[in-house]
């Protein structure tokens, strides 16, 4: 480690464990006993009020008004910071390996009381998500990467099964995770205009020596929203969604990432949503169909004809299928 980190570690391993020789300093950080002596020296002379207590039950410790200090992070800033490790780790966080790291140093640097404190309120906890491939964690790394020192790249990307893959020269000016998966919103040079990109989609990328300005103040997580989201200062442009069901398929519903945001009005047995032409011939009726009889369309008619359309062609599918 390197001196400014064996020192922060001295200066922690004082604080949680109140006082301590500098051979036990020496053995927990791996380091010589006058090396100890050293960094203590230059802890002091740069205003750090260390106590030297000499004699047998002597050792280092903290002027009491020291450790009172917010250097360091308390019981629950503790339990925080590993509660948000799991949910970051568990959804991919493409950084991993040093964010495991990082937590296993703040454990090594508690006492016990406090790391039995970490652990109990950790035992208990846990996060489910997708498992990540080996291959989108280096693909993330160099995104992230590319997006903080704003370097172009060149990417293969799958957009659709029917299609080809397209090779793309991308500006990526950030990282979005939604409902799952990993987006990175950046300026398309074969579409001359700004788009997001599904991270699962790209087969391959590869640095440029191209650099780009991110633009300034740019927001990837509100670019995203707004590709998806209908636009509440358009209402006039929106086509009306009245839906009648029971109370806990209503509620539901309104919960629903899309329909959260297009809701109007709601009363005990009906629902009312503004929605863009384009969702409800796209993904909207596929949103619908697994609520089956406990919704009901009452409007627009288009709807209802999507939805027909859906369930007839897949009891044709179904159909065809048995019989064979």
């Amino acid at each position: 480690m390197s001196k400014m980190v064996n020192m922060l570690s001295i200066l922690w391993l004082l604080k949680t464990r109140k006082q301590l020789t500098a051979k036990e300093l020496a053995e927990e950080l791996e380091i010589s006993i006058r090396t100890v002596y050293r960094y203590i020296d230059a802890l002091c002379a740069s205003g750090v009020p260390i106590i030297s207590d000499a004699g047998h039950n002597g050792g280092y410790s903290l002027l009491n008004e020291f450790t009172k200090a917010p250097l360091f992070f308390n019981m629950d800033e503790q339990k925080a910071l590993v509660h948000a490790a799991k949910f970051a780790i568990d959804a991919g966080y493409p950084f991993s390996e040093a964010l495991d790291e990082a937590i296993s140093k703040l454990k090594m640097y508690t006492n016990e009381e406090q790391l039995n404190h970490i652990n109990r309120h950790l035992r208990g906890f846990e996060v489910i998500h997708p498992t990540i491939e080996s291959s989108l964690k280096s693909i993330l790394q160099d995104l992230e990467i590319a997006v903080a020192e704003s370097y172009s790249l060149f990417i293969i990307y799958h957009k659709d099964r029917e299609i080809e893959p397209q090779s793309r020269r991308i500006d990526p000016y950030g990282l979005v995770y939604w409902k799952g998966k990993w987006y990175t919103v950046a300026y398309c040079h074969l579409r001359e205009e700004i788009r997001s990109f599904r991270i699962d989609r790209i087969q391959s990328l590869s640095k440029t020596d191209k650099k780009f300005d991110r633009p300034l103040g740019f927001s990837a997580r509100s670019f995203l929203l707004k590709d998806l989201l209908p636009d509440s200062n358009q209402l006039e442009k929106l086509i009306s969604v009245r839906i009648k069901g029971n109370t806990h398929a209503l509620d539901d519903l309104c919960q629903h990432w899309l329909f959260s945001h297009a809701l109007i009005e709601r009363k005990d047995n009906q629902a009312l949503f503004k929605v863009d032409k384009e969702s409800i011939h796209s993904f909207v009726p596929y949103f619908l169909l697994p609520y089956g009889k406990s919704i009901t369309i009452l409007e627009p008619t288009l709807l209802q004809e999507k939805l027909a359309t859906i369930s007839f062609e897949l009891f044709n599918h179904y159909q065809n299928t048995s019989l064979h």
